[in-house]
């Protein structure tokens, strides 16, 4: 009669409770006991959210590093055809070139991204503030910023100057 009614409750479970079941001991009805090492750990939502999913912070880095190395690319394109197309009057390459910086469109939802970053990273990464500067602490020896993208940092990543 017992494996007749497991039969017919196996039917009627969730799949989760059928894995629940599965790890019950037979006799009492209880589960196995914990293991040292889970018993001393602590729990709370916040190690338990730190646990599986990458940090937010390190998302948003990969995310803005992937997306101003594909400008960078867009940029030195752009900047390889102007120098072709200005081959016969080098002259004008620098004006054109720095027109070209003034309107370059980068995506709107770039320029938010590393906005994001450079209020939020500090205060995700728990970053120390150095006590006589009142800035947060270098990490790497860098600064945590990540730059901010306009016409005066296209003209340094690519010089309008001939021969730079």
């Amino acid at each position: 009669m017992r494996d007749e009614r497991i039969q017919f409750d196996e039917g009627q479970r969730t799949a989760v409770e059928r894995v629940v079941s599965r790890d019950l001991d037979d006799e009492s009805g209880k589960g196995r006991p914990l293991s040292e090492r889970a018993r001393q750990s602590r729990r709370s939502v916040e190690a338990y959210l730190k646990g599986g999913v990458r940090p937010r912070w390190m998302e948003r880095v990969g995310d803005i590093d992937g997306a101003i190395a594909h400008e960078r690319r867009l940029l030195a394109d752009a900047c390889a055809q102007l120098r072709e197309t200005c081959r016969r009057d080098h002259a004008s390459f620098p004006d054109r070139w720095r027109a070209l910086a003034e309107a370059w469109p980068f995506p709107a939802e770039l320029l938010e991204l590393i906005e994001q970053h450079n209020e939020w990273y500090p205060i995700e990464r728990q970053l120390p503030i150095n006590p006589r500067t009142g800035e947060y602490v270098r990490v790497g020896g860098r600064s945590y910023r990540r730059p901010r993208l306009d016409a005066d940092w296209i003209l340094e990543q690519f010089p309008a100057e001939p021969g730079r």
